[in-house]
Order: structure tokens, then sequence, then C-alpha cells
């Protein structure tokens, strides 16, 4: 499956479980990752990848992604909706 496909998949899982979110199709700040939103007053964030380019995280994803939790939010890459899920998950406090 190709990286389109993921998203999609990973945003029909987060608008089944009542999340906001949406994929950012453009941005002003390079390394915007792909899908943000809230979810129970939290935000998050995915930069969506497949199997094979899951270790392809640019530099500026990687900082993104560690200034969202330094921020108190989720920020998670993701090859497949369960790692999403996991995500959601830890949200809850499961």
């Amino acid at each position: 499956m190709n990286e389109q496909g993921i998203q999609k998949k990973i945003l029909t899982y987060l608008d089944s479980i009542g999340a906001y979110s949406f994929k950012v199709l453009s941005a002003n700040k390079s390394g915007v990752h792909d899908i943000v939103g809230c979810y129970k007053g939290k935000f998050f964030s995915v930069e969506v990848k497949t199997p094979v380019t899951q270790k392809n995280v640019s530099p500026l994803q990687a900082y993104n992604l560690r200034k969202v939790i330094a921020s108190g939010g989720y920020s998670i890459i993701a090859w497949d909706v369960s790692q999403v899920k996991q995500m959601i998950g830890d949200m809850d406090g499961k």
C-alpha cells in the first residue's frame, strides 16, 4: 500500500473515534507532519510512511516530532493504522 492509502485508512479510523483530524496538504513551515488533529483535548501529529520508507524520516520531521512531544502533545511516525490506535490508547491512558 502506498503512503496515500495508509493516510486514508488512518484518517478514516480517526474520524470513526470522533477525533478532529486532517491531512496537511500545504504548510508555510517545512517538516510539518502529514496528519494533525485533536482527540479529547489532546493535540497529535502523525508522519505517515510506508513499511519500505519507515526509516526515511528527515531531520526536520524528527525535530518536529520531538517538539510536539516536548510541548505536551502526541506525535508518531506510522506506517500502519495499528500504530495510530496505540497512540490513541496512550492518549486514553490505556
